[in-house]
């Protein structure tokens, strides 16, 4: 059996539109419209913000520059600081600098830079003198066995230089050779030009480097005196003792020895240093006269 439909219509199934026009696209989103120009206000406070933030960068560049003149001082900010300057001054003067007041039982000191005031100087001593111009002082000569002294000696910790004065030998041992001694020499005890010493620390410093260095160690000191005093009109320190002490090959085992520092209105104080071995003892005599022999120059 045969199916019979009709003809199929112009007009079909489908999207449906109006005949004789044509499609049309979907429709757009509009346009945003443009940002007006900025006002007059505006565009002045964005200007004032740059201006703002190139002054701040100055001022920042200003400190860092300066943080590192003040804190570096040498072009590098995180360097140590510089230390202390070393102290040049002599041993002596660093370690008794110069006194407020004058010792008990001391002559009066006049202000720093001016000479030292000191009773009337006691009249001359008769007899030949030993002068030690350097330290600025002269004492008593001896004769035979004493001998000028003709060496530099510079011992002890404190090298003070013991130039002029007499001296014998009174025993030759195994150590080397053993001598009676009276000597003299100037050492730097004050700063700079300032001519106010402290006599007792100088005094006990230059007695305990005697002490320690001159003598066989160990030893034992009987002392006999150690004062503030006078020598010549001069204000000195006087330290006067005896050492006992043992050495293989040595006969000595004492010595009466005197250490006198004396203010001699200068920088310098100048040292005198006698010495007697117990073997000799006919010449312990000697210290006290040549203590009270003391002139200065």
């Amino acid at each position: 059996m045969t199916d019979a439909r009709p003809d199929p219509s112009p007009w079909a199934s489908g999207m449906v539109t109006a005949y004789g026009v044509p499609a049309q696209s979907p429709p757009q989103p509009p346009a945003p419209p443009e940002a007006p120009p900025p006002d007059g206000p505006r565009r002045r406070r964005r200007q004032l913000m740059i201006f703002g933030g190139v002054a701040g960068a100055i001022v920042a560049i200003g400190l860092t520059v300066l943080l590192i003149v003040v804190v570096g001082g040498d072009g590098h900010p995180f360097g140590s600081k510089a230390g202390p300057p070393a102290d040049v001054r002599p041993p002596l003067a660093q370690a008794c600098p110069a006194p407020t007041a004058a010792p008990s039982g001391a002559p009066t000191a006049a202000p720093s830079g001016a000479p030292t005031a000191a009773p009337s100087a006691p009249p001359p001593v008769a007899g030949e003198r030993t002068v030690d111009d350097v330290a600025g002082i002269s004492y008593q000569r001896y004769g035979a066995p004493w001998e000028t002294w003709t060496d530099v000696w510079e011992a002890g910790t404190l090298r003070v230089p013991y130039r002029v004065g007499q001296h014998f030998v009174t025993e030759v041992y195994s150590g080397g050779s053993y001598h009676a001694s009276i000597l003299s020499a100037a050492v730097p005890a004050a700063d700079n030009d300032a001519v106010t010493l402290d006599l007792e620390c100088v005094g006990r410093q230059v007695a305990a480097d005697v002490r320690a260095e001159y003598y066989p160690q160990p030893n034992r000191m009987e002392p006999l005196r150690d004062e503030v005093t006078t020598l010549g009109g001069r204000p000195a320190w006087v330290s006067q003792f005896r050492l006992r002490f043992s050495e293989a090959g040595l006969t000595a085992t004492e010595e009466l020895s005197a250490v006198a520092v004396i203010d001699v209105g200068k920088p310098t104080a100048a040292i005198l240093y006698v010495s007697v071995p117990g073997t000799h003892k006919q010449f312990d005599h000697v210290i006290d006269e040549v203590l009270e022999s003391v002139r200065p120059l």
